[in-house]
């Protein structure tokens, strides 16, 4: 396998390219979103990742963003995201980020305060992306950047109160060891639960079974029908198809929503959008 690695130049990224240039990972460009949110300062810290690239003989991939200080912070990374996955194409190879173990606690947090619940706590899982500092803790890679002499550019904003996720950051900081392990292990495993899903969901060519929505957890069953219908129903509407789905007569045509059908057969049932 080859990778891209995505550098911004704080220490997290500066010891993620590190570890992967001491180990015999084909690592083939490093990748530098210059997001132009901090003005100058934004500019420094990419002709700081482009020497870093020269030292590591790496070629040196740049995309300026041009974002204004008001941007948000979820536009700055869907642009982000969509330059590295651009790059993925262009060379052929996995993106390598430097998300580790607190920034996923902090992702979980900041997901269950904007009341995503079971959905939010799988985070970070995207599968053309590899991050291999998760099982890490920040001091951690604090104390690596240090034993190798490492040097890095800090982000001033990474202090700022306008962030909720700094605001966040604060209180997850506090947790020990243990209790970041025990919501690590849960993201995990809604991850694979994710992925059961997602196999469930390709397991019916022919529509889908009706035994196995009525013998499968409530809340499993409810996000199953989330993803059929697109994220397009509420909780409420879905909870009813899941009822009519367990107990209602084959033949049975549920209209539910903005213009979803769902066809009740004897053993099985198929979702579609209704024609206009």
């Amino acid at each position: 396998m080859r990778y891209i690695v995505a550098v911004s130049g704080g220490v997290d990224s500066v010891v993620l390219l590190d570890m992967m240039a001491r180990s015999s990972m084909s690592v083939l460009a490093v990748a530098h979103f210059e997001h132009g949110i901090r003005g100058e300062n934004s500019k420094s810290d990419a002709r700081f990742v482009e020497r870093l690239s020269q030292k590591y003989r790496l070629n040196f991939e740049i995309k300026h963003g041009n974002l204004s200080k008001y941007a948000s912070e979820s536009e700055a990374r869907e642009k982000r995201y969509s330059f590295l996955r651009d790059l993925a194409k262009k060379y052929e190879a996995k993106i390598v980020t430097a998300h580790h173990m607190d920034d996923l606690v902090e992702t979980v947090a900041i997901n269950i305060r904007r009341g995503t619940g079971w959905r939010g706590l799988a985070v970070l899982a995207a599968e053309d992306v590899y991050r291999p500092l998760l099982g890490m803790r920040k001091k951690d890679i604090y104390d690596y950047a240090l034993a190798h002499n490492l040097e890095f550019v800090e982000d001033e904003t990474n202090h700022s109160d306008d962030y909720l996720r700094n605001r966040i950051r604060r209180q997850t900081g506090k947790l020990n060891r243990e209790t970041v392990k025990e919501i690590a292990d849960l993201r995990n495993k809604q991850c694979e639960l994710s992925g059961e899903i997602s196999k469930q969901l390709n397991n019916f060519s022919d529509g889908f079974s009706r035994y196995f929505m009525t013998m499968i957890d409530d809340g499993v069953a409810i996000e199953i029908l989330r993803r059929q219908t697109s994220s397009g129903l509420t909780t409420p509407q879905l909870r009813a198809v899941l009822l009519g789905i367990k107990t209602a007569k084959a033949g049975k045509v549920l209209e539910v929503g903005s213009g979803w059908e769902i066809r009740l057969l004897k053993k099985t049932y198929t979702v579609q959008k209704r024609q206009r």
